[in-house]
């Protein structure tokens, strides 16, 4: 259920009727605009007193029921776009926001240099991976404590965000220091207790689309983390598993218009992991861009040929900067703007 205030409620209103939630044994999660405020009833609606019963209290202007599962990451609890704050720049706006950089941290030169490079062509945050989930246990599995130390480094020096992936709840509390929005990724998608650790955090976090999960699914992910107190999260579709080999993955281009219009959540699209072959991901970042996607994830280093992991699906600093020329006109032409990244430091 979502608790719908009467227009310009003040702070002792909204008090009351949150209080009034919990004394009915929900938790009430209170989002608050400019003129009305809301608050979602989160709980078991079949074992406790419907707040229907709350549409009597003075400050309440209506109680609406809500169909959907997904209740906090809803556009029925929140119909405007939610804004993820990271540093000093906002995802989810009118602005379009590109987040590159290798798929693992190797050294501490590599990670320099593709900073550098990335945020000099228009990437407002940077992605490095600490720890990797492979497929095989014999493939790189990343760094670790090393790469951490040198993202923390490296993202001082350049002044640009970090994005890593969490892979256990018990790497939290050595990355959380480093990392500026944690990444869910394909595989964690659906590891409920390591969303509610996260969750539990309040960072802002990025959440890829689970290779075989259903949009729906996504959404739910999504919802675990709110519920649980982190409501900054950017979904992130990056293809799903089917029958077709061209690719390694095939791109949902209809989930994220699905996700855009059921969600109040950002969605970005991972074109590196969707093609795993770089020559496709300029026609995929451009279908991204038309489709109404708020962001990309593209993967880069300085020498593919050379990486550690995923080399065939990593661009060059020089292909980066190409890219981001290319998308530009989308940009324009879906009435956005690329987001400006802060100064290179010296």
């Amino acid at each position: 259920m979502i608790i719908v205030l009467k227009l310009h409620s003040t702070d002792d209103e909204v008090a009351r009727v949150e209080e009034s939630v919990r004394e009915l044994g929900y938790e009430p999660h209170t989002i608050r605009g400019e003129i009305r405020t809301v608050v979602a009833c989160v709980g078991d609606e079949t074992t406790h007193k419907s707040p229907e019963a709350l549409e009597t209290l003075p400050e309440v202007d209506s109680v609406v029921p809500i169909q959907k599962r997904y209740k906090l990451v809803s556009r029925d609890y929140c119909p405007d776009r939610h804004r993820v704050q990271v540093g000093n720049t906002s995802l989810g706006g009118p602005a379009f926001h590109v987040v590159a950089g290798p798929c693992s941290i190797e050294t501490y030169d590599q990670t320099l240099e593709t900073a550098y490079a990335v945020k000099a062509s228009g990437a407002t945050l940077f992605r490095g991976g600490a720890f990797k989930p492979r497929t095989s246990p014999y493939d790189f599995q990343g760094l670790g404590d090393e790469a951490l130390d040198i993202l923390a480094r490296v993202k001082t020096e350049v002044g640009i965000p970090a994005v890593s992936e969490v892979l256990r709840a018990s790497d939290i509390d050595r990355m959380i220091d480093v990392v500026d929005v944690f990444q869910i990724g394909t595989r964690n998608c659906l590891n409920y207790s390591l969303l509610e650790a996260v969750g539990s955090t309040g960072r802002p976090v990025f959440l890829k689309r689970g290779m075989s999960a259903t949009v729906e699914e996504w959404l739910l992910a999504a919802e675990y983390l709110a519920k649980n107190g982190s409501p900054h999260i950017i979904l992130c579709e990056r293809g799903i598993r089917t029958f077709e080999k061209a690719t390694r993955n095939t791109l949902d281009l209809s989930a994220v218009a699905v996700a855009r219009l059921e969600s109040n959540l950002p969605v970005f699209v991972d074109p590196s992991h969707a093609a795993g072959r770089r020559d496709l991901i300029p026609q995929l970042a451009r279908a991204a861009v038309a489709v109404g996607a708020d962001g990309l994830m593209v993967e880069v280093h300085p020498n593919p040929e050379e990486a550690l992991s995923d080399a065939a699906q990593q661009l060059t600093p020089e292909m980066f900067t190409a890219l981001m020329d290319e998308i530009a006109p989308f940009i324009q032409a879906a009435g956005r703007e690329m987001a400006a990244p802060t100064e290179v430091s010296a």
